[in-house]
């Protein structure tokens, strides 16, 4: 199985250096200039690592990490940055960091602390929703009997949002909150997502509370 990593960087010579370097370690990954490119990344696709500059133009790594954070986003997260004070390296974990590795260091160590994330963290990414699916919050993909299913990265977010607050009233305020964070779509679009996931479970297990939102009963 291939891992995707998002490479927040802006030092060119130095991102290609490690693309290069984790591309031949088997990663597929995806290097973004600055933390507006990046942002708009990550709600366009999952990643499974995000290694994170800071001092990085638009949004440095510390604000954009937050903004993921606030939104739900739990992607394990390095940051990769030449800030060495303790000021610096609070910051990081303060603001949702798993790992922070100061430049100049050696391609081999950040590759043990990737696996080492990847390691931690694969345990508690399936969910098993009953015999047929089970949901991978981390990698954002749904399997019915071991077969990934086909959907759109917002269904996956409703999806989770669904299987976490199982058998609890869902409201119309909360999926808009987890879907379109930075945008103000309309109740109706909520619908289409809702629909989609009605057409892989049974009408039944996602009911309509009329005038407030949903119940997820799978």
């Amino acid at each position: 199985m291939s891992y995707n990593i998002l490479l927040l960087e802006d030092d060119e010579l130095f991102c290609e250096t490690l693309k290069d370097f984790l591309e031949e370690e088997g990663f597929l990954v995806e290097s973004v200039r600055d933390g507006k490119s990046a942002l708009d990344r990550v709600y366009e696709k999952s990643f499974d690592i995000l290694l994170l500059d800071v001092k990085v133009p638009q949004i440095n790594g510390f604000d954009f990490l937050k903004l993921l954070r606030d939104s739900g986003d739990e992607t394990p997260a390095v940051f990769i940055t030449s800030l060495t004070s303790i000021k610096d390296l609070s910051k990081g974990f303060l603001v949702g960091g798993d790992d922070y590795l100061k430049k100049p260091f050696e391609l081999e160590e950040l590759l043990i602390r990737i696996n080492a994330l990847l390691k931690r963290n694969k345990k508690d990414d399936l969910i098993k929703i009953d015999e047929e699916f089970v949901l991978d919050i981390k990698r954002k993909q749904l399997y019915k009997n071991g077969k990934v299913l086909d959907l759109h990265l917002k269904d996956i977010q409703l999806l989770t949002l669904f299987v976490k607050n199982r058998g609890k009233v869902v409201t119309k305020e909360m999926i808009l909150e987890t879907l379109w964070p930075r945008e103000e779509p309309s109740f109706g679009a909520i619908r289409v997502y809702v629909n989609n996931l009605k057409k892989v479970f049974s009408k039944d297990k996602i009911k309509n509370i009329r005038g407030i939102g949903y119940k997820f009963e799978a």
